[in-house]
């Protein structure tokens, strides 16, 4: 009797990729990048990617060299008349949803106290394509990149400053080291003019803001007690370091920490080989964090003008 093809483990093999990449010591996320005027990985339809989808389809760009923000499966490319160019490699997304469970089912009367449909939560996941990888797509899937501007040395970049400060966190600019102090509810961040390219100068607040946004009283996230190099502390990491992807993408700077040491490598490594489902939680986490950020900054751009 033949043995029985096993089943595809996305979660594993989307971990395992991540691993492989964070051994090699390189971090795709963080080069600056802009693909067909924008910085986000797109569908088909346009809709912007998010959350896991968002930070893996971003890192596949980089290593790949796609000068196109477009993805789509097979059959959307199909649907559109275009074919895959022959030898293509397929990208592994996910989607999540729910599922409508009897309460009843398979537990005992006294157990339940209601009728209503429990929800399951479920991963699947699909494969799609860049459009680089198609032939006989319009040229809307390729749009023309734009020019990335050049910022001072040293110096405030007005667009970055107005969103950071709008957020109304307080923060201290002094030192030479950036962390937030959750007993005092506070970032420290080293003055600008210790960096020579400012945009890493925000990269490192919008790292700070991702704990910012950690307290009960904002997004209540909590991994256990956090120490430095313990695994909740590497968790926290993971979620700071993903919400400045997704802050960077809409503001237009890379993800950047002022230490990238192999210790802080590990920390992600060893998260990762104990919990293949890691990385899915982390990334979600971190969108919500993104999302708190840029509601908090348009709510206090909006006070101000008032």
């Amino acid at each position: 009797m033949a043995k029985s093809k096993p089943k595809f483990d996305a979660a594993a093999s989307i971990t395992n990729e991540l691993i492989s990449i964070i051994d090699r010591g390189v971090l795709p996320w963080r080069k600056p990048w802009q693909v067909g005027g924008g910085a986000v990985p797109l569908r088909q339809n346009g809709e912007p990617y998010q959350g896991i989808n968002n930070f893996l389809l971003t890192m596949r760009t980089m290593m790949a060299g796609y000068t196109s923000p477009y993805w789509m499966t097979l059959r959307q490319a199909n649907e559109l008349e275009a074919k895959i160019i022959k030898g293509s490699k397929s990208s592994v997304v996910v989607h999540y949803g729910t599922v409508a469970r009897d309460r009843n089912e398979d537990a005992p009367e006294v157990e339940t106290d209601t009728n209503e449909p429990k929800a399951i939560p479920f991963m699947k996941s699909y494969r799609v394509f860049n459009a680089d990888q198609i032939e006989g797509l319009e040229a809307r899937f390729h749009p023309e990149p734009s020019n990335l501007p050049d910022y001072p040395e040293r110096a405030p970049i007005p667009h970055m400053q107005t969103f950071f400060e709008a957020i109304g966190a307080t923060v201290s600019f002094s030192g030479r080291e950036a962390c937030y102090v959750p007993t005092l509810d506070k970032i420290y961040m080293p003055p600008i003019e210790l960096f020579k390219d400012p945009r890493n100068f925000y990269a490192v607040w919008g790292h700070e803001l991702g704990h910012w946004t950690k307290p009960r009283h904002r997004l209540n996230r909590s991994y256990g007690d956090a120490r430095f190099g313990n695994a909740a502390y590497a968790r926290e990491e993971i979620v700071a370091e993903l919400c400045t992807v997704f802050l960077g993408q809409k503001l237009g700077f890379s993800a950047h920490t002022l230490e990238l040491n192999a210790a802080y490598l590990d920390n992600w490594v060893r998260v990762l080989r104990s919990d293949k489902r890691a990385i899915f939680k982390h990334a979600a986490d971190a969108q919500k964090a993104c999302d708190f950020l840029i509601a908090a900054s348009e709510a206090g751009r909006e006070a101000e003008a008032a």
